[in-house]
């Protein structure tokens, strides 16, 4: 396979670009079809599809927004109205979140933990995807993704869990990249 210096370069100075940078336009009903069959084109051992992707966009995002507000409410009575605003801007402003599931398939040749990975992969697959259609990308996991009844209301279907929400949009800024690890403290090679 012949080197790639532009996927090289794109790669080697990757950067995720948080919500809040992230603006209208979004990708069209046809760009966001290819980023997800770039996203979903993962290792998969088994091919077990150990995962489904659920799409945020438009109303839906004001509307996922509000459950998330009145789920907080509902368990803390005494939250103020500028934590709920919070909670009502969970997917705001970028104009598409694609929720990543891990949902797992019983089979003891991809043990769950294998599964996870590819599901993690998919996310990562989507954020380079956005940004290859000239769009940017943020892979967050707060508090709805680990909450039970947050899962549901976003889809999550008995057995299943969010790894991730993608958001995506266009970028507001460029971010100053971050400090990256030390190959020399991270890396060791196996002498045997």
């Amino acid at each position: 396979m012949p080197a790639i210096p532009a996927l090289r370069d794109y790669l080697k100075t990757r950067r995720s670009i948080g919500i809040g940078f992230l603006k209208d336009p979004g990708p069209t009903a046809a760009e966001l079809d290819e980023i997800l069959t770039i996203g979903t084109r993962v290792p998969d051992h088994g091919k077990f599809v150990p995962w489904r992707l659920i799409v945020i966009e438009g109303d839906a995002r004001v509307a996922a927004g509000e459950k998330l507000a009145a789920i907080q409410q509902a368990r803390r009575p005494d939250i103020d109205e500028a934590s709920l605003e919070v909670e009502r801007r969970q997917f705001l402003p970028a104009p598409v979140t694609i929720g990543v599931l891990l949902s797992p398939k019983p089979n003891p040749k991809a043990p769950e933990m294998e599964q996870l990975l590819s599901a993690g992969n998919v996310c990562f697959n989507l954020s380079h995807a956005a940004f290859a259609l000239g769009f940017a990308a943020s892979w967050t996991s707060k508090w709805y993704a680990f909450d039970t009844e947050a899962q549901a209301m976003l889809g999550a279907r008995g057995g299943e869990r969010f790894v991730g929400f993608i958001h995506i949009g266009t970028p507001t800024t460029v971010m100053e990249d971050r400090d990256r690890p030390d190959l020399a403290r991270i890396v060791t090679r196996w002498q045997g």
